[in-house]
């Protein structure tokens, strides 16, 4: 059996290493960003300063394992956001993080940054307040409960220094329709996990879920749109909805053509990928099956223009996956699947970030654990022909 077992292995990354070969791409290595045995590190995003400095955001809380528990949680009050640095392509990595955000009502998630053309960066999360199980029955109605936390919806920071210090947080207003409620009685402000995209008409593109009116529990994602670098958001259209899917943890990546093309999470699709794309500018998308498994997502643009897609593999083997896209995002039915990682402990892993490091080289961080071990920041270097 062991030697069955080999021959599987051997031949997974022959295959992995031919798929990387038809797609220009060749992977590197694999290494840690940030690790600490006390901590739940996860959800990482990763931008690219002018100067070449690299900057890491992820979620950090501690580990209840580590002081004798037996599981872990994606909520927790003590859920940071905490930034890491690096000033040699990604070879190096600040020990100390900084921190980045904490929310005094309860625990971040999911930093997710965007580098705009200004200088500045811009990070949307969302957090989660704790609740006592007996005051839930007394919050006005309804309110997205997960264990004893109730959700308090998205916010944005803003570094104008690279980020160096933080202004916020700034709070979007809630998405048209939405029906859930905060603990004070209000409706949550617009929220995603996932890339907004500054156009090339220097508008900004937000790609929001929100609860269904008649399902509550089923997400559907709106696109909202600010004129002013994120300080103000406007409403413009549904961009997936279905009745028996959810769609939610939304990548947006604009084409050469102006086209936005968003890729999206979904739950109560097998975990298919499902890319909706708007031609007219954000007025209105189309949606559809892409057909291939991938939770969550993050796309850029390769120096030939070509679009690197990678995207978190939560069925064994565990993982992280990529394809190569032409320019326009048309080739996802065709294009190969290309394994960077198959090496995961479980399902608890995944949502990749990338960045192009330098002309021929990217960057993919990502959160990781081995054996069920230490959920930590990771990274994968390719190599881009």
């Amino acid at each position: 059996m062991r030697f069955v077992g080999c021959c599987w292995l051997l031949s997974q990354q022959i295959w992995a290493e031919e798929a990387l070969s038809k797609a220009g791409v060749r992977k590197l290595e694999d290494i840690v960003v940030y690790q600490d045995a006390k901590f739940y590190s996860a959800f990482p995003s990763i931008v690219r300063r002018p100067g070449g400095e690299l900057l890491v955001a992820f979620r950090r809380a501690p580990d209840p394992r580590a002081s004798g528990d037996t599981g872990v949680s994606h909520t927790d009050a003590n859920s940071y956001l905490m930034l890491v640095r690096s000033g040699d392509f990604g070879m190096t990595w600040s020990t100390e993080p900084q921190l980045l955000y904490a929310h005094p009502l309860g625990g971040s998630q999911d930093p997710c940054m965007v580098s705009l053309r200004d200088g500045s960066i811009l990070c949307a999360s969302y957090a989660w307040a704790p609740v006592r199980s007996n005051v839930f029955e007394n919050l006005k109605q309804p309110v997205f409960r997960a264990g004893d936390f109730a959700f308090l919806g998205g916010f944005l920071m803003r570094s104008p220094d690279g980020g160096k210090s933080w202004q916020g947080p700034l709070v979007p207003p809630p998405c048209r329709g939405e029906v859930n409620l905060d603990i004070f009685g209000q409706p949550v402000p617009a929220y995603n996990r996932g890339a907004m995209c500054e156009g090339k008409d220097g508008r900004l593109y937000w790609v929001v879920a929100r609860s269904g009116a008649e399902e509550p529990k089923r997400t559907e994602t709106h696109l909202l749109i600010s004129q002013d670098h994120g300080d103000t958001w406007q409403y413009s259209c549904l961009v997936a909805r279905d009745s028996k899917m959810s769609f939610n943890e939304t990548s947006l990546y604009e084409t050469p053509k102006g086209h936005l093309v968003a890729f999206l999470r979904t739950e109560g699709g097998d975990d298919h990928t499902v890319i909706a794309r708007s031609i007219d500018r954000g007025r209105s998308f189309q949606w559809e099956d892409a057909g291939f498994q991938g939770h969550p997502h993050h796309a850029i643009r390769l120096p030939d223009r070509r679009v690197l897609l990678v995207y978190g593999y939560r069925h064994p083997p565990f993982g992280v996956r990529a394809r190569v896209l032409d320019a326009e995002c048309k080739g996802f039915a065709t294009a190969e699947e290309i394994v960077l990682r198959a090496d995961g402990g479980n399902g608890d892993l995944g949502y990749p970030w990338a960045t192009m490091v330098s002309n021929k080289r990217a960057l993919v961080v990502y959160y990781f654990n081995r054996g069920n071990g230490i959920r930590h920041i990771a990274g994968t270097f390719l190599h881009v022909e």
